[in-house]
């Protein structure tokens, strides 16, 4: 089973191009099915669509997510869809399956009061205080994924234009606009805590580097966002992807358009932009409960 995977992901990475987050993701599903069908004795990967329908009832009873479990059924639909293709198997159970219906959960979304506070909690008067700031105002600015922020480059950067050029799911690639708020942390960080670590450690082509000079990681990224969610004391529960959120939300609050957002964004299929308005919906309702007397 180890070895379909690994065949799986250069077909992935060669065949189909896709990003090596995506492929990992991917993986990491087929490993945690690979270990059910372990534990119930099974050395290969079944073509009886009960036994996959067991294993979507012990996540079930593991309180995995509705999202999860859709995630998980997409990885194995498009496995079992390559098995079949290069006659690993010869009949797909995914076929007799249904995928898990989606919950009602959305996203969670910054204030402009908490967006604010978040953004300006890290301590300035230090070079990875100033670091943090523009890391803030750039993903807030731009909309960037986690992925694209630690990947983005100083040749990504054309701050004379006011854009940048980053590398999204599925090697797409974009170009974003850029305020000038965040030009000018961006600028600040250069001078105050790049240029230093350069002198110190070397060139890198990052743009956001660690203390030792060095690229950051996705994992470094949510552990300072913890962090400062916690010195500000927000309940919410705030991941990096939270200030994307807050971006998509907050640019269709003002009056862009959904067909606008969906290209900030870099999302393929406009359906996944659109859950933006439902967050629009439910706020919309929210302040008016809170402020209308007879409500």
């Amino acid at each position: 089973m180890i070895d379909a995977i690994a065949d799986y992901a250069r077909y992935l990475r060669l065949d189909r191009g896709l990003s090596q987050n995506t492929i990992i993701s991917y993986q990491q599903d087929l490993l945690e099915f690979s270990s059910f069908l372990e534990q119930q004795k099974i050395a290969f990967y079944p073509e009886d669509h009960f036994v996959v329908t067991k294993f979507f009832v012990s996540q079930d009873k593991e309180k995995k997510s509705k999202t999860s479990q859709m995630r998980m059924f997409s990885s194995l639909k498009r496995f079992y869809q390559w098995m079949e293709m290069i006659d690993k198997i010869s009949a797909n159970p995914m076929n007799e399956l249904d995928a898990p219906k989606k919950g009602t959960h959305l996203p969670v979304v910054l204030s402009m009061e908490e967006v604010n506070a978040l953004i300006e909690s890290p301590d300035v008067s230090t070079p990875l205080g100033v670091r943090d700031r523009t890391i803030f105002e750039v993903m807030y600015a731009t909309g960037l994924r986690v992925s694209e922020l630690v990947n983005l480059s100083m040749d990504d950067l054309h701050l004379d234009l006011e854009l940048i050029k980053t590398l999204g799911k599925g090697n797409k690639e974009r170009l974003l606009p850029i305020g000038d708020t965040a030009i000018t942390w961006l600028k600040k960080y250069f001078e105050q805590t790049r240029k230093p670590l350069v002198e110190k450690y070397g060139e890198q082509k990052e743009v956001f580097l660690n203390f030792r000079g060095k690229k950051l990681t996705r994992q470094s990224i949510w552990r300072m966002i913890k962090k400062y969610i916690a010195q500000v004391g927000i309940k919410k529960d705030v991941t990096p992807h939270t200030l994307r959120h807050s971006f998509a939300t907050n640019l269709l609050e003002n009056g862009a358009d959904l067909r606008v957002v969906q290209e900030l964004l870099g999302h393929s299929d406009i359906s996944t932009t659109q859950i933006y308005t439902h967050i629009n919906q439910t706020r919309m309702k929210q302040v008016y409960n809170k402020a209308f007397p007879r409500a």
